[in-house]
């Protein structure tokens, strides 16, 4: 079972991971989109970890929400509503209990997940952040380490596509050819949820 603590290292975990990623994120973002998909996680994720610090949730799902509703405040872009509605819906989903099984998070985050497709009107196959989220929450029934590897294949086939939502749709054909900035930033919040749930004394 997974409490409280472990979200919010999840969380921590995620954030670090934007820090050493920013750089490569906005790279990426530069081509195809405002080349601010980096620094904009990066302030989101570093509030993130403030606001944990500061108020410490007690229960699993209180930890996402507080973190997705610092997100939509902070972020700009749509990376800050996508992401913040990620971790709010999956949050609510997972209710006030003080602890949630691998099974509970992986059905919350697939309702996360179906959230974040309801407010982009995107589906895997248009070069969006679902590309990495939806194989990376289906193979968490596997594993967390299945789960990280899925998402970070599904970043990669972003490369060939042609975007078909968001800011890099509007190039069209020059879309092709760069990987999606959304599902790499998608796929290390679930390297950081691996990282996470292999760490000793991380629960079961």
């Amino acid at each position: 079972m997974r409490d409280a603590d472990f979200f919010r290292r999840w969380m921590t975990a995620a954030t670090e991971a934007v820090e050493r990623e920013a750089d490569r994120l906005t790279e990426l973002d530069s081509p195809i989109g405002d080349a601010d998909h980096g620094s904009n996680l990066l302030r989101g994720f570093t509030a993130v970890r403030a606001a944990l610090e500061a108020e410490a949730p007690a229960a699993p799902g209180a930890v996402l929400q507080l973190a997705g509703r610092t997100l939509i405040s902070t972020v700009g872009g749509a990376s800050g509503p996508l992401y913040g509605t990620l971790l709010r819906r999956t949050g609510k989903e997972l209710g006030e209990a003080a602890e949630v099984s691998d099974d509970e998070l992986r059905k919350a985050l697939y309702t996360g997940v179906g959230a974040v497709a309801q407010l982009g009107g995107a589906a895997p196959g248009d070069k969006t952040m679902l590309d990495a989220l939806v194989p990376g929450v289906a193979a968490l029934s596997t594993s967390y380490r299945a789960a990280e590897e899925a998402a970070e294949n599904g970043a990669r086939a972003t490369v060939p596509m042609q975007a078909r939502k968001g800011r890099a749709s509007y190039l069209g054909e020059r879309s092709i050819g760069h990987q999606d900035p959304g599902a790499t930033s998608a796929a290390l919040l679930l390297a950081a949820l691996a990282d996470t749930a292999d760490a000793p004394g991380a629960g079961a």
